[in-house]
């Protein structure tokens, strides 16, 4: 699998930093994506001491002519992965007749950042790739998208949340029989809890907790192995397609007697 040069957003924390601080070699180059700009350079400089070029962009994966700029402007790349995102639950209802429910700005930032935000990253990147030429195993690029079992799911603790992890996981995988023909992968990534900052705030458990550098060796592993779905833990995404099967009472019945599903459990996101 050729990685000569990666684009990664979200690489100022989480997910996104730890594969950036994998992927850091002598002779790689690594386009780096954040909003904080001092979590981003921290990043860099652990990625520059393992003998990486990296180049860097301090941007909102939401504006989609700076990020369709950004991704141009590299004037190539091997494997784009796109990380940035953020998760919000349900708030606890504000009188006695009303019920837990997403703040608009909420529902509306995540729908920004987790969907329009990998649109804005992807589509470019496609763009880019159908332009380079096939590398020894046929393919022109990889492109990376982070989705989540919470997508396979109508949870009603992260409406939002899921709902956009679900389209990003269709677009990927639906768009990706297309693609592939034109030599260019497309995955998505289908994953439980990760041990990252984002989790990190959650006061109920969190079954099949993963590692981010457990995470970042199946997710590069798949990618060599051309997945189109790369999915884990399996019995946690197994579990939530059959959840999905049962009638939506039914569902909801033992979604709402959870502890991931009580509104207020999840700590407000950054919304700025």
């Amino acid at each position: 699998m050729q990685h000569n040069t990666v684009l990664i957003t979200g690489a100022s924390s989480g997910l996104g930093r730890a594969l950036a601080q994998t992927l850091a070699r002598p002779g790689r180059t690594l386009w780096l994506g954040g909003r904080n700009t001092a979590r981003l350079e921290e990043t860099a400089q652990h990625c520059i001491s393992r003998g990486a070029a990296v180049h860097l962009n301090i941007c909102d994966v939401t504006d989609t002519a700076a990020m369709t700029q950004w991704v141009h402007g590299t004037g190539g790349v091997d494997m784009v992965l796109a990380c940035a995102g953020i998760t919000g639950g349900t708030r606890r209802p504000t009188g006695m007749d009303s019920a837990a429910s997403e703040p608009q700005a909420q529902i509306r930032r995540i729908f920004a950042t987790d969907l329009t935000g990998v649109l804005n990253t992807v589509l470019p990147a496609l763009e880019l790739m159908q332009g380079q030429p096939r590398a020894a195993d046929g393919m022109r690029g990889r492109i990376c998208a982070i989705s989540s079992v919470a997508g396979l799911v109508s949870f009603p603790g992260t409406p939002s949340y899921s709902a956009a992890k679900a389209a990003v996981d269709r677009f990927m995988v639906a768009t990706g029989g297309n693609a592939k023909k034109a030599g260019i992968l497309l995955s998505s990534v289908v994953c439980g809890f990760l041990d990252t900052p984002m989790v990190a705030r959650n006061t109920f458990p969190m079954p099949g907790l993963t590692d981010v550098n457990s995470a970042c060796r199946r997710i590069l592993r798949g990618l060599a192995r051309n997945e189109r779905r790369i999915t884990f833990p399996l019995w946690l995404a197994a579990g939530s397609r059959l959840m999905d099967l049962l009638p939506i009472t039914l569902a909801e019945a033992y979604y709402n007697n959870q502890p991931a599903g009580a509104p207020g459990s999840m700590p407000e996101p950054d919304l700025s």
